[in-house]
């Protein structure tokens, strides 16, 4: 009896672990392979001037879950401190900054593991921590910036080719800047879902034709029922061939004769069917203009294939192998791998599935062909077929950051690129009123990148720096307001637009991180007075 029941008892379903609980809401947004590239990383923050929006910055990092952190902040905390920074209390007054910051930020996350620097025991430099320390997965430092210190940072990145990220904060402005060492490929880049969709209608493969053309062999003697679930593809596809028999074997290409095959497409639609309507003629009529569209090479996988000839072969990492193989299958082929998702459709379960295993089966197959090429490739043996389908599955969307920078670390702030930035900008601003744009946040930019090695600097001071870049910045009104602004802070940051500053910087390095979603490429420049962001490829 005993025995009956229990193999009359269901298995007990597990749920989430408390660790799935307690990251629930991330886990949605990168997934646990996200997860497990952010429970990896080792943040170093170079903690200067005020000090808070670099700890603000950390806070958002330790909350979602990085796996160690390191403060390097040789200041003792005092009276203002205590005014900006929420990280500190009166029991920290005269004590090691990076000491007591690290303490309260590890209350926030007990998964968490953190250091904080100099300390007396081992490391008294910056330079002692960076030279025989494991290396860092990122790098966080705040203006103003020691000269050598920057120069040992910016060292460090290139040598173990980690991003390294500078933020400045002062008043109501602040901007961040993402040094890249070399082009960053972003592959989960997360695009919107309708954006993916890929039918492939104006060159199906035969498995998804013979389907098509099973479905739709006796059209006019179908029920009512099966005539308004017949899926909006499987429409398109059959009033293709229709077409065809017409405009000698090819399909509408400009915009008139799509309008002209929509209308053919909406006007075959049963006016007496009361099954529930003919909302898959509608639907296919809708899809007109978006799927009836030739496969052709997006711009950012482009850029992939071009750039690609720029990094020595012994340098090409699983991306590259891969993004040689997509070539090679386009090339091939004249179109990328299917994505294989099929949005919704009205249309019977059966047949949706049917569909559905079509393409997904498409997709396989041509993941199978560029895994093969990487396989046949030097150094594509160990590349894991995971990675081969994600590319294939979001190749339209791949994305090349930093791909015409080159190593956007090296990139002088005074240099001819900042020129041409500058030019650009004012000349814009020129037309803004009547374009009806914004103005440039560049003058924010610059005021604050005069202040960066130095916080006391007066108007005057910032303007003559302004002025090696832009002449004549004296008698530019936005540069002069933007001058007195920051002069006027004394480098002095005000907690809300630290936090908000620093909660931006944390969302950019969760990306690059994770290489989820698309980072900002280069500069991002806050104006908390008018609250406007804008970026800049500087």
């Amino acid at each position: 009896m005993t025995e009956i029941v229990t193999s009359q008892t269901p298995p007990i379903l597990n749920g989430p672990s408390e660790k799935e609980r307690k990251y629930d809401r991330q886990l949605r947004l990168w997934a646990a392979s996200g997860q497990a590239a952010l429970e990896s990383a080792n943040i170093l923050l170079v903690n200067s001037g005020a000090g808070t929006v670099g700890v603000e910055a950390l806070k958002n990092l330790v909350l979602p879950g990085i796996g160690r952190f390191a403060i390097y902040d040789d200041a003792l905390v005092n009276e203002a401190d205590l005014g900006v920074n929420f990280f500190l209390d009166e029991s920290c007054l005269g004590k090691s900054r990076s000491q007591s910051l690290t303490a309260l930020l590890l209350e926030l996350n007990p998964e968490v593991q953190g250091a904080w620097f100099p300390n007396r025991e081992n490391v008294t430099s910056l330079e002692s921590l960076l030279a025989p320390s494991p290396v860092f997965t990122a790098v966080i430092y705040t203006y103003p910036v020691r000269p050598e210190h920057l120069s040992l940072l910016k060292t460090y990145s290139q040598l173990h080719k980690i991003p390294l990220f500078g933020v400045h904060s002062a008043g109501f402005y602040s901007y961040f800047k993402i040094g890249l060492p070399g082009a960053f490929p972003i592959v989960d880049t997360h695009p919107d879902e309708t954006a993916t969709t890929d039918l492939r209608l104006l060159t199906p493969w035969p498995e998804l034709l013979t389907f098509a053309r099973d479905l739709t062999r006796d059209i006019d003697s179908l029920d009512h029922i099966e005539h308004s679930h017949l899926p909006y593809a499987v429409i398109l596809l059959y009033y293709l061939d229709q077409w065809k028999l017409t405009h000698s074997d090819v399909s509408p290409k400009t915009y008139k004769e799509k309008t002209e095959f929509r209308k053919i497409v909406q006007s075959a639609a049963r006016t007496d069917n009361a099954e529930g309507g003919e909302e898959n003629f509608e639907e296919a009529a809708a899809a007109v203009l978006k799927t009836l569209v030739p496969p052709s090479l997006p711009s950012g996988l482009k850029e992939v294939f071009e750039y690609k000839s720029k990094i020595p072969a012994e340098e090409r990492s699983g991306f590259w192998i891969i993004a040689d193989a997509v070539k090679k299958f386009y090339a091939e082929h004249q179109c990328l791998p299917v994505p294989g998702n099929v949005p919704d459709m009205k249309a019977q379960s059966n047949v949706y599935v049917q569909l559905q295993n079509i393409y997904k089966a498409k997709a396989r197959q041509d993941a199978a062909e560029v895994l093969n090429t990487v396989r046949a490739t030097e150094g594509g043996q160990n590349i894991d077929s995971a990675e081969v389908e994600l590319f294939c599955k979001n190749a339209a969307f791949v994305k090349l950051i930093n791909a015409t920078g080159g190593d956007s670390n090296s990139t002088a702030s005074t240099g001819d690129h900042l020129k041409t930035v500058v030019d650009q900008e004012l000349e814009n601003d020129k037309n803004a009123e009547a374009m009806m744009m914004p103005l440039s946040l560049l003058p924010i930019y610059l005021a604050l990148q005069a202040t960066s090695h130095v916080s006391s600097a007066n108007a005057d001071e910032i303007l003559a720096e302004i002025s090696k870049v832009v002449p004549g910045a004296i008698q530019n009104e936005r540069m002069v307001k933007a001058a007195h602004e920051v002069a006027r802070a004394e480098g002095g940051e005000l907690h809300n637009i630290a936090a908000l500053t620093g909660g931006m910087v944390a969302q950019e390095m969760i990306k690059i991180v994770t290489k989820q979603y698309v980072p900002i490429d280069n500069t991002c420049v806050f104006d908390g007075i008018n609250s406007r962001c804008q970026v800049l490829r500087l």
